[in-house]
């Protein structure tokens, strides 16, 4: 317990090393609750990055905000950030309908993006931002969708767990209680490109495809429940889908933002198949079979708890009949709040860095040209943004509503 509480006291108070000359200016779009989890706090310990800018619609909001996380610079507008020479990235937590606007902005102004996700309101404008001409131009701008569960060693460390090729069956789960959110939420607004497949869904689904190393060919049915009013109306608050493989495989995702009381952490659960595993041991008539279920629980939030628990079943079988000569279970746990835990030691971390701040060390990375070991690459977004669509097309609720802005 001492350890969970060091480590996690450390990663909001982490070390701040002196700032280089050369340091990359940030400017934050919006007064975002989830930015000082997502970039201020991280920024501290990186010696590369300085928060130096923020606007907000409401520019009392922008002053407290900046004032409560030593902000130097208060902007009038979006537009003033990136328009200012002195910023050399912007970082975008507006709602979801205003991501694909303001992000292609920021690039066709040279600016480097950290966009949250999800990238943007459709596959039509992801399609358009992640193609647009400056992104492919040499020493062009940097744009990254904010996946940052991705850039954790425990989610590494689980997928060097996995081959694609062998799994049937991923099952993916999220939710939060009824008590943390209400109707009048922008997730839950339509016009804003709200809805519980956008909000935290997103996790869902990427995870399921990631697993599956394929984009899927149909999704099967997408059964949810939504408001039916207002600007709440066609914005699901719960869902359930399964998705086609090429492989085969169902990859199942489900999420609720009205759920029980208490808050159950994120889960993902692979199931495989059965395959021969090498054992000179045997008689040469008998062959060891393997299937095995591996589940990381807690998905989005590794770095303050996670667990990875895989079960393999084994068997003896006669290699001619199939018959079962022997069966039993193996179970084991395993965490990783560091790479070298996961097994990859020559890369960089420590154990109190949570997701945010191993996905800046890549997003930094990637601008000074160094090697990234972990990205999320532009078709990655755009399949991602193709799910998504698939989803809600067979929910019946329709696609979320595509901005005028070109």
């Amino acid at each position: 317990m001492t350890t969970l509480i060091n480590r996690i006291w450390t990663a909001f108070s982490p070390p701040q090393p002196a700032k280089k000359d050369d340091a990359l200016k940030f400017g934050v779009l919006g007064a975002a609750t989830i930015a000082p989890l997502a970039l201020i706090i991280p920024a501290k310990s990186h010696p590369e990055v300085i928060i130096q800018a923020v606007a907000a619609r409401d520019r009392r909001k922008a002053e407290a905000f900046a004032k409560s996380n030593g902000i130097p610079e208060v902007k009038g507008s979006y537009q003033e950030i990136i328009d200012d020479p002195n910023i050399d990235c912007v970082y975008i937590p507006l709602v979801n309908n205003l991501h694909f606007e303001w992000a292609a902005r920021a690039v066709r102004a040279g600016k480097h993006v950290l966009l949250e996700k999800p990238s943007a309101s459709n596959s039509t404008e992801a399609e358009i931002l992640f193609n647009l001409p400056e992104l492919s131009a040499p020493h062009g701008p940097v744009l990254l969708e904010a996946f940052h569960n991705r850039f954790h060693p425990s989610w590494a460390f689980f997928k060097s767990l996995v081959k694609p090729a062998d799994v049937v069956h991923v099952t993916s789960h999220f939710m939060l209680p009824w008590w943390t959110n209400s109707k009048n939420d922008i997730f839950f607004n339509y016009n804003l490109s709200g809805g519980n497949i956008m909000a935290v869904g997103t996790y869902n689904l990427a995870a399921t495809r990631l697993l599956f190393d394929a984009e899927p060919e149909e999704c099967i049915d997408c059964d949810t429940k939504a408001y039916t009013d207002g600007v709440h109306a066609k914005c699901d608050y719960e869902f359930k889908a399964r998705f086609r493989f090429p492989n085969g495989g169902i990859g199942e995702a489900s999420s609720t933002l009205r759920g029980g009381t208490m808050y159950r952490a994120a889960y993902v659960t692979v199931t495989t198949k059965g395959i021969v595993v090498p054992d000179d041991t045997l008689p040469a008539s008998q062959e060891k079979r393997r299937s095995q279920e591996l589940t990381i629980s807690d998905l989005i939030h590794g770095g303050f708890w996670h667990r990875i628990d895989v079960t393999s079943t084994f068997k003896i079988c006669d290699r001619e009949t199939g018959t079962v000569i022997k069966k039993w279970v193996e179970k084991e746990s395993h965490k990783a709040y560091t790479f070298e835990e996961a097994g990859m030691a020559n890369l960089p971390g420590e154990d109190y860095w949570l997701s945010y701040r191993h996905q800046l060390e890549q997003f930094v990375n990637k601008i000074r040209g160094r090697e990234t070991q972990h990205w999320v690459t532009a078709e990655d977004s755009l399949v991602q943004a193709r799910m998504i669509d698939m989803a809600y097309e067979k929910s019946g609720l329709g696609l979320r509503p595509t901005s005028s802005f070109r």
